[in-house]
Parts: C-alpha cells; sequence; structure tokens
C-alpha cells in the first residue's frame, strides 16, 4: 500500500518532470536552470537533485517519460489495408501535433554533440518512430522497389522537418496544411483503387 509520503513524493517528481520538459522545450537545456524548473513546478529547488541527482538525471528522465508517452500512444491495430493507412495517416498528424515534438525539436542540436548525455536517447526516441511508421507501411501495398524502412525514414524526418520549420517561423509556415500535403503524398504512392488512395 501506497503512503501519503510516498503519494506526495510521486506527486513532486511529476510536477518536476512536467515543468522541466515544457521548460526544456521552450528555452532548451542549457539555458534552464534548477531555479527555473522550481518556479514551473512549485516545488522547491533542492527536491530536483534529490529526485534526480542531478540536472543531466533531470533531462534523461525527462526524455524517458517522452518515449514511454509515444509508445503508449501508439498502436499496431490495424485489421486491413484501409484502416492500415488511415492509422497511418492519423498518426502522422498526431505524432507531429504532439506537445513531445516541440522538446524533440528543441534539443536537437544539443542531441547532435557527440559527448550530448542524450545523443543515445535521442537516437531511441527516432527509432521508436521509425519502427512504428515501418510496421505501418508494412501492410499496404506499396509500389515495388519502396522499402517500408526507407519510406518511414522519409516521413519520421519530413514530420520533423516541418515541425522545425514552423517553430522557427510560425507566421510564415503552415504546419498543419504542410503534414496534410506529407499525408497527401503518401497517399499518393498507394496502387490505383487501393483502399486509401
Amino acid at each position: 500500500m501506497t503512503t501519503r509520503r510516498e503519494q506526495t513524493s510521486h506527486e513532486s517528481r511529476e510536477l518536476i518532470l512536467a515543468a522541466a520538459a515544457r521548460l526544456f522545450a521552450e528555452k532548451g537545456y542549457r539555458q534552464t536552470t534548477f531555479v527555473d524548473v522550481a518556479e514551473r513546478s512549485g516545488i522547491s529547488r533542492g527536491s530536483i537533485p534529490w529526485h534526480f541527482g542531478s540536472k543531466e538525471g533531470l533531462l534523461l528522465a525527462v526524455l524517458e517519460r517522452s518515449v514511454e508517452a509515444i509508445r503508449a500512444g501508439l498502436s499496431d491495430e490495424a485489421p486491413d489495408v484501409a484502416a492500415g493507412f488511415e492509422q497511418l495517416t492519423r498518426g502522422v498528424g498526431a505524432l507531429f501535433g504532439a506537445p513531445t515534438t516541440k522538446l524533440f525539436v528543441t534539443l536537437l542540436v544539443e542531441a547532435l554533440e557527440p559527448d550530448s548525455p542524450i545523443r543515445g536517447r535521442y537516437a531511441e526516441i527516432h527509432a521508436v518512430l521509425r519502427e512504428h511508421c515501418r510496421r505501418s507501411l508494412e501492410r499496404l501495398p506499396l509500389p515495388p522497389g519502396l522499402s517500408a524502412e526507407a519510406l518511414a525514414v522519409m516521413i519520421i524526418g519530413a514530420g520533423i522537418g516541418i515541425h522545425q520549420q514552423w517553430l522557427l517561423a510560425p507566421d510564415r509556415v503552415d504546419a498543419d496544411a504542410a503534414l496534410a500535403a506529407l499525408r497527401t503524398l503518401v497517399a499518393g504512392l498507394l496502387p490505383p483503387g487501393a483502399p486509401g488512395r
């Protein structure tokens, strides 16, 4: 049975993680301080290292939580080609409209550094997304010579690129329209008469 103290500790941890995720997405990892996280979460600054050990530990916990949320939101249930296509196109829109996407795009530059503490976790996030996309694509009648794996890399890359452009210039980039265009392009790969075409 969970004690009140354990419940309070869990609630504090969740508030810290939520606040840190928003701040990392807004300001980036390097510019975010424990003071920022404490102010945003309403939890004392001293509680943060107690829960996570260090700022790097906090960042890794935020990314782990995000990976779990993505995995929980991805379903492999698709009984037929039409359902598979519908799931894929809905998934593309939902995935790149998720709050976690802003976090991933903001942290991209830091993840690319060879000694980055998040490089491996970031690569895992991309692998999870590509694998889900690949499994969805394998249910569709793709043209000969076009692998589901290569197409998954393209779709995930396009979605991240669209979101990155939108974050840099939201007044000049219509992310919804661009994602709709991506879905239309994927639909165009299906043979004439195929469900979803």
